[in-house]
């Protein structure tokens, strides 16, 4: 077994949560996940909940506000960047408290990688952030100073070493040459490879400079971008796996040593039952396909949901945290099943 900073047990999720109580969702994410438990974003309060909006909070001195077709760089902090920081201060808050009575040793925080915070926020004119190299310079450092401050209260406040989780799911779109202009005639020129790696980079060294703790990087796409994650530095990514095809770029990255979150609990209501058998084979199809032995899963797997829970009912939320904590204990103890 590989020394890392979590029990080998370790399961945990992908940030998102439904409703908008951040209280109840903090202790039903440190009651089912203790080891590696997460602050969590709660989207159904609306502007400022939302991945880009608590992005927006982190920034430092670079505000942002609503416009009819989202985020938009503005002259001055106004009411929109208030109630993120706010939404964000209240999570912060209840987190805390949620953690005073179980004292986590390690907690994740996620925060949009900066090609999807450049992907989401507009310029004056209407350009996406990230077609401007300047000003996707900016961002990126306003990213990486604003996370610092950010884990270091998030550490003060809980006593708990942080793990960043940089969210990407807008990379694959970006690499592709996917994603429309304003006016939704034309598309915005793909970015290669090299570049999206190195600006990537640049925000996970300053995540771990920050916490002295390993990053991990996010995308559920159906084809995420594991070796440009891998090669940003990025020592955990996380994919839904029953999207995932066995690929040498995946064999590679194991290889490696890097620790793979992986999606396997449905993120929404499943039209049927399922059991812990069930979200557990796409895991052991890809160790087999690959060639890995099953004992990799224990090793160097995190299980989690598919995606983030913010679709969910709260039955079914609660429900996929259990399973993905049942699916832990059973990578490093697996059923005969499993073995047989």
């Amino acid at each position: 077994m590989s020394e890392t900073p979590w029990p080998a047990e370790t399961a945990t999720a992908v940030g998102s949560m439904p409703g908008t109580d951040p209280a109840e969702a903090a202790r039903a994410i440190l009651g089912e996940l203790p080891h590696l438990p997460y602050l969590p974003e709660l989207p159904a309060r609306g502007v400022g909940a939302d991945m880009i909006g608590r992005a927006a909070a982190v920034l430092l001195d670079l505000p942002v506000e609503v416009v009819p077709s989202g985020y938009r760089v503005a002259a001055h902090a106004g009411a929109d960047q208030r109630r993120a920081t706010d939404l964000l201060a209240r999570d912060l808050d209840a987190f805390q408290e949620a953690t005073d009575a179980t004292r986590p040793v390690l907690a994740k925080v996620q925060v949009a990688g900066p090609w999807t915070l450049a992907a989401g926020i507009e310029l004056a004119r209407g350009h996406r952030v990230l077609t401007d190299p300047g000003a996707l310079r900016e961002f990126t450092a306003s990213l990486a100073e604003g996370l610092k401050g950010h884990v270091g209260e998030l550490a003060a406040r809980t006593g708990a070493r942080v793990l960043v989780q940089l969210d990407e799911p807008t990379l694959p779109a970006i690499l592709a040459g996917a994603l429309p202009t304003p006016s939704g005639l034309g598309t915005v020129p793909s970015v290669a490879a090299p570049d999206a790696r190195e600006v990537l980079a640049t925000v996970v060294d300053a995540a771990r400079s920050a916490t002295g703790m390993p990053v991990a990087v996010h995308c559920c796409a159906p084809r995420p971008p594991i070796a440009l994650f891998r090669d940003s530095g990025a020592e955990l990514i996380s994919v839904d796996a029953t999207l995932l095809t066995a690929s040498d770029e995946l064999g590679e990255t194991w290889d490696a040593g890097v620790t793979m979150l992986l999606g396997l609990v449905p993120a929404t209501d499943p039209a049927r039952p399922v059991t812990l058998a069930d979200v557990a084979k796409p895991a052991l199809g890809l160790v087999d396909r690959l060639g890995f032995p099953r004992s990799i899963l224990a090793d160097r797997a995190i299980p989690t949901p598919t995606c983030g829970l913010a679709g969910a009912s709260a039955a079914w939320a609660r429900r996929a945290l259990v399973l993905s904590a049942e699916l832990g204990r059973a990578f490093v103890e697996p059923p005969e099943s499993w073995t047989a």
